[in-house]
Formats: C-alpha cells, structure tokens, sequence
C-alpha cells in the first residue's frame, strides 16, 4: 500500500516542479522519500485516528486484506495513468470489511472524511489563487534579476517540496498504516534514552519507508500527468501549487493547529487522510482558471474525476470478495466477533472476543 501511495501520489508533491523542469526528477523524489518518512514519524497519528474509527479491525489478516485490496486499486488505477486518491482507495477498502464482518460503519467519521476529499481540493485552489496574487505582487515591486528570480525559485520549491513531502507522511501514512494499529502490538523502542519509538510510529517508519521506495521506483508517469498534461505551468505556478498542497495537507494533520483553534473558538480542520492528487488538481485548477481558463485540458480533468468516483467503489468490492477468499479458502481470521456479556455484578455490558471466551 504504501508503495502503491509512493507511486500516485507522493511525488505529487514535486510533481508540478519536474514538469516545469525547474528540479530534477531524481533530485525531487530523493528529497520527497527522505522528509515523507519524517512527517509520518512525528506528525503521523492525528489523521490514523480519525480512520480507524470508521472501522475498528481487530485481525491482523483483515487489516492485510484489506490494505491488500486498496493497494491493487491504486495499483491499476496508476498503470492507467489517473492520480488517484488512495485514501479513497483504503477507506472503500474498510467499509468493504465493515460489510463481510457486519460491523456498523461509523457515518459520522465517514462523512468528516468525505467532507474533508470536498474541502481539499477547495482549499487548494483557494490558496493557490490567493499565493499566486501575492507573489504577483510581491515580483511586480521588486524588480529581481531573471537569473536571480530563477534561482530563488528553485531553491524556493526545493524547501516547499520537502514541507510538503513531510505534510504528505503526517497526513497519508493513515492511508497505510492506519489498518493495522487495532491489529498488532508492538513494544516501543528506546534509543540511548533520547528517542522512543512507540510501536504505531514504528509501523509508520515502515509505511513511510514503502512510500519513499514507490517514489523512487515508479512515480514518473503520474508526475507528468500532473505536471503538464491539466495545464502548462510556468516555474512561479509550480511554486504556488507546491505550497498549496502543502499547506493543505498540513493542515489537516497538525493536532497542534487543531487544538490553537479550538483554544480561541475556533472551528478546528478534521484530522483526516485527504488526497494530495486531489488538493493538486484543485490547486492547479485554481490557477487556470485564474489566467486562462481556456487551456485547462478538461479531458484529462475529466478522466483524474472519473478516478475518484470508481476508486473507493472498487476497492470495496475487491475488498469483500478478498476478505470472503482469505477467510473461507486460507482459514485465516479476518475478524474477531464481538460478543456483548450481561454482568450480574453490576450489570454492566462488556465486548469481549469469541476468541478469549472460547
């Protein structure tokens, strides 16, 4: 899974970079795998939370399958050339398990998080009209050199891409890990008594690590379908998309922010997985329509939208036959029925696993 989010949608990140050809695509995903492993590390548990209430799995070969099954969907999704959502992919994927277990899905964590795949993409464009206007401004009053102004930006987009590469793993790490934090315990680790590794952020540095290695190994055909084929950018466009994403992503993973907002009345963003193809495309989007709607490449828009109305509908489906495969055909435990216990001492009600019962 992680590997399959490495090569859709990671290196969006330094997607609209490399196509302006201001960065290198080695040098691009070379950073992105280094600074999405940090993000998923330290900033990774915010938007996990906010997933596993939609479905809870207890069982250690459900969260396989299913993860398994959302993987294959972004997998053929990108041999197709659409950047996909894969957290749309994981999250058909878990109501795909909630169906063959008959656990309830959680509708009020599912509709935080298709409130949030609507907000993105909004935001994104919000913000990449809203940067776009003031670098604008801010390039009309200074009057800088050509060769300067080129060089500011590629260093410009070298620090934007690694925020938004470490934005990405603190927000989508959830997308790949997310499954298995009710399913597997491990012991923290204590390095020198300086740093402690829990075990959830273990399993992220392994996710973040299958993430860098899908950017490394095979982002480059979906880098040009969001660099170039939507719309042609310039190397300042390129910079604002980058930030735009970035701060979308951050936004919805910094339980520091949501708690500020909180502090001082505020409505704080959800903590959820949201898509970096999506929040990209909006933010590009935004920028067209701005200058010159007119070269928007609306097939293509037409074909990445179409992506994301079949990706969560297909992964639920792969997912339930998996699961009944997995479950029927390899004896595997997919699930752990819950079954509720009527204390006669206090008469209090407990979930308690068939498997400790029996």
């Amino acid at each position: 899974m992680g590997w399959s989010l490495g090569a859709n949608d990671a290196a969006n990140v330094f997607g609209s970079a490399v196509g302006s050809k201001m960065i290198s695509f080695k040098k691009a995903t070379i950073i992105a795998g280094i600074f999405v492993i940090i993000g998923a590390v330290v900033q990774g548990y915010g938007a996990s939370d906010t997933l596993c209430q939609l479905g809870q799995i207890n069982a250690l070969a459900g969260s396989f399958t299913v993860a398994l099954s959302a993987a294959i969907t972004v997998f053929f999704m990108t041999r197709m050339k659409i950047p996909v959502s894969t957290s749309q992919a994981i999250v058909g994927a878990i109501i795909g398990w909630n169906f063959y277990s008959g656990n309830a899905t959680d509708y009020n964590s599912l509709g935080t998080i298709v409130f949030a795949w609507l907000l993105g993409p909004v935001l994104g464009a919000l913000f990449a009209i809203i940067l776009f206007l003031l670098l604008k401004k801010i390039l009309l009053k200074s009057k800088i050199h050509l060769l300067r102004l080129d060089a500011s930006i590629r260093f410009a987009l070298i620090i934007i891409g690694a925020f938004g590469a470490y934005s990405l793993g603190a927000n989508n790490i959830a997308n790949v890990m997310g499954v298995f934090i009710d399913s597997i315990n491990i012991p923290s680790i204590n390095f020198f008594n300086i740093i402690v590794l829990s075990g959830t952020q273990q399993l992220f540095f392994i996710g973040g690590l299958a993430i860098a290695i899908g950017i490394l190994t095979y982002s480059k055909k979906v880098i040009k379908t969001i660099g170039n084929n939507i719309l042609s950018l310039t190397s300042e466009t390129a910079m604002v998309v980058v930030l735009s994403q970035a701060l979308v992503l951050f936004i919805f993973s910094s339980q520091s922010l949501a708690s500020a907002m909180k502090a001082i009345g505020l409505p704080a963003f959800p903590l959820v997985p949201v898509s970096s193809s999506q929040i990209i495309v909006g933010a590009i989007l935004g920028i067209g329509l701005l200058k010159r709607a007119h070269e928007i490449n609306l097939k293509t828009l037409g074909q990445i939208s179409m992506g994301w109305i079949a990706t969560p509908l297909i992964a639920c489906i792969i997912a339930f036959f998996s699961l009944f495969v997995v479950n029927n055909v390899f004896k595997q435990e997919v699930f752990k029925t819950k079954i509720t216990v009527k204390m006669k001492s206090n008469n209090d009600k407990r979930m308690l696993s068939d498997k400790h019962l029996f």
